[in-house]
């Protein structure tokens, strides 16, 4: 540690800080436009000046030096800094007046108005007045995709997204080009960006040359309600902020989580908004002569009470959806247990993992943030970038740490960092048991769907596990195993026992002609269902499951409800209501409970504080919000490799990042991008 003065204020931090860290450390508040705590340093805006005594007779850029460059006084003293001196008023002022040379003065106009660091800096470390009079500059607006709309009279040059693309997106989507007054800050020949994060620079842009193209100029920051909640685009559970105005959903931004998404969302996550609104289902539908027609909530739950109770447990089924919360599972799970069913399941994938496995068995036990402190990466079965591009960002970013080689058995793709590939399926996974790589001392092995959710899913884990004994990834004091989930309700739904019970059929099964009389669908989405079965819908949008529907009973998304949700490393999360359903549509659980009534088995709680009381006795570690219940450890006697392995190889399930579930196939924007991303892939294949 390193002792400086800042201020008249004695502090003590670690040598490696830079001084503008250790002056926030010491409570001084230090402007930056260039300068991001995730992103390295540029040095390029010098709006960070400070001074630094006994150091030049100059003002320091206080985000390029660091303490350690520091040197003490003649007598050994501390070194001192001041960030408030005239020196420092001066030179700061005089930096603000030459960013203001070429920016327009648009403020009142401009959609990052209440929310520029530029504009907030100017009005406290600049002047109230400028000496020039010159024409400022003009800069063309680029095209650079469909989620980021330019104005670039604004740009400052900060280069804050260009480093981004470069470092955490691994894109390198963006660059300079020109030099002196002719920089401009642009994409290669003005094409799209090609990032599932692309977004993120919007929100690094500390002017308004940067700005979310679908949500612009529509509404203003102080107009919207902020609430707090967590994204189920994937499984990872990145924390978020929805913001509304009214009714409406306007935008949806990150907030910081160091131990999930660190600040960073991805393009599903933060675009689907429009999704939200398209293709509702506002009310009750019954199907008669063969069409759905718009009917009232007692007709729908009368129609449904009629086929219940006419038809032999044995033969109802349910099959939930991968955006379920955990309340509308256990709702679900309850009242299936009333009428007496086993047949129930949440893997409408087909995925084998079952919870009788253990807990350890279906969880990413390095847990996101561990993959920092992790040495080396085997990926099985699974493209993290289409499957949850945060948490490879995660993974680019230990890998630029360095000394952390990767290896891949599944299908090749750009993952934005090197890896070393061994092959496409099975047998390369039982080859590597004959000839490991060298061992580690803290291996990661990720699997994910694309392995797992296959006819012989149940053999590839076994085969997994021995695999990762084999290779130190399970040992005393380290589990390296970890499943990377795509589904948000996934975890939540294992760790509820949401699947089949003794001689119950799963998703698969039930999805089968003849296989049920009835069959609950809470908003499975992604599976055929043949015909025969009596199927109640409960979802929100008008997509396969509704198609495929005799009733449909309307429910909330994830923004017009709160609910809890379990992300692929086990830690438990909670999401706000930000607004209301449409229409008469309902929250699922409270739809299940009327509908129970109806039935003749009432559940037993009538308020969603009675239903998570309920939940919580039966299930104590959904209490415990933002925290991982300790799994206990995997026992790999338990995984037994049965029946011959098919030969076909990996292949993720993610084929389209942007239409993986009903929210995100009602978005025009989303479309627009999954047709943008196809034209590159095909420009790329030519």
């Amino acid at each position: 540690m390193s002792i400086l003065i800042v201020d008249g204020v004695e502090i003590d931090v670690p040598p490696e800080y830079t001084l503008l860290q250790a002056c926030e450390a010491a409570g001084a508040e230090i402007p930056r436009f260039c300068f991001h705590e995730r992103l390295s340093i540029a040095g390029n805006c010098r709006m960070c000046l400070i001074e630094v005594k006994g150091g030049p007779p100059k003002p320091t850029a206080s985000c390029a030096m660091a303490v350690r460059d520091l040197r003490p006084g003649p007598n050994g003293e501390p070194p001192v800094v001041l960030t408030k001196s005239p020196m420092v008023k001066k030179a700061r002022e005089g930096v603000m007046e030459f960013l203001l040379v070429n920016h327009p003065l648009d403020c009142p106009i401009c959609d990052q108005g209440g929310e520029c660091d530029l504009q907030d800096q100017a009005m406290a470390f600049g002047v109230d007045s400028s000496r020039y009079i010159e024409n400022k500059r003009a800069v063309e607006d680029k095209y650079i995709g469909a989620l980021v709309r330019t104005s670039m009279n604004r740009c400052i040059h900060c280069t804050r997204c260009v480093r981004f693309t470069a470092e955490v997106a691994g894109t390198s989507d963006m660059g300079a080009i020109g030099r002196g007054e002719d920089m401009e800050i642009t994409t290669y020949l003005e094409t799209a960006m090609t990032s599932e994060l692309q977004g993120n620079v919007a929100d690094l842009c500390p002017v308004g040359a940067l700005l979310p193209k679908p949500s612009a100029f529509r509404a203003r920051a102080w107009e919207m309600v902020k609430t707090e909640s967590i994204d189920v685009m994937d499984a990872l559970g990145s924390a978020i902020r929805i913001d509304t105005r009214g009714r409406e959903v306007m935008r949806i931004l990150p907030r910081v989580n160091d131990v999930v998404n660190e600040e960073w969302i991805s393009d599903k996550a933060r675009q689907i908004v429009d999704g939200l609104k398209t293709r509702r289902l506002d009310k009750p539908y019954v199907r008669k002569g063969g069409k759905l027609v718009p009917a009232s909530w007692q007709e729908a739950f009368a129609t449904i009470a009629e086929k219940v109770k006419a038809t032999n447990p044995a033969r109802i089924g349910a099959i939930a959806g991968d955006l379920a919360s955990v309340e509308d599972l256990f709702a679900l799970q309850s009242l299936l247990g009333k009428l007496g069913s086993v047949n129930l399941d949440a893997r409408q994938d087909g995925v084998k993992l079952d919870p009788k496995l253990g807990r350890a068995s279906y969880l990413f036990n390095p847990t996101i943030a561990g993959i920092d402190d992790a040495d080396s990466l085997l990926i099985v079965g699974a493209n993290p970038r289409k499957e949850a591009p945060v948490f490879n960002a995660r993974i680019r970013k230990r890998w630029l740490k360095g000394r952390f080689p990767i290896h891949l058995i599944g299908e090749q793709a750009d993952l934005t960092y090197p890896y070393d590939y061994l092959g496409a399926g099975p047998e390369t996974l039982m080859a590597l048991l004959k000839n490991p790589p060298a061992k580690t001392e803290k291996p990661v092995l990720l699997i994910g769907q694309g392995a797992l959710a296959r006819s012989d899913g149940a053999a590839i884990l076994a085969l997994a596990i021995k695999a990762a004994v084999a290779l130190g990834v399970i040992k005393d004091g380290w589990n390296g195993f970890g499943v990377l989930h795509t589904a948000a309700a996934r975890v939540g739904a294992l760790d509820l026992g949401f699947v089949p019970g003794v001689n119950g059929l799963d998703a698969q099964a039930q999805a089968k002609a003849g296989a049920l009389d009835v069959l609950f669908n809470l908003g499975a989405d992604e599976i055929a269902i043949e015909p025969g079965a009596f199927v109640i819908y409960q979802g929100t949008h008008g997509d396969r499951g509704a198609a495929r529907a005799d009733v449909i009973l309307p429910g909330a998304t994830y923004t017009e409800k709160s609910g809890t949700y379990v992300n692929t490393e086990g830690r438990v999360q909670w999401s706000d209501r930000a607004s209301f359903p449409p229409g008469e549509a309902r929250e699922d659980w409270a739809i299940l409970r009327a509908l129970s009534e109806i039935l003749g088995v009432r559940l037993p709680f009538d308020s969603l504080a009675r239903l998570r009381a309920e939940l919580y006795a039966a299930h104590p570690h959904f209490a415990e919000i933002d925290d991982i219940a300790a799994p206990e450890a995997i026992d790999p006697a338990r995984f037994v490799a049965t029946g011959e392995f098919d030969k076909a190889p990996f292949v993720s399930p993610v084929v389209d990042f942007y239409a993986t579930n009903p929210i995100a196939r009602a978005s025009g924007v989303m479309a627009e991008c999954a047709a943008l991303a196809q034209g590159l892939a095909r420009q790329a294949a030519e």
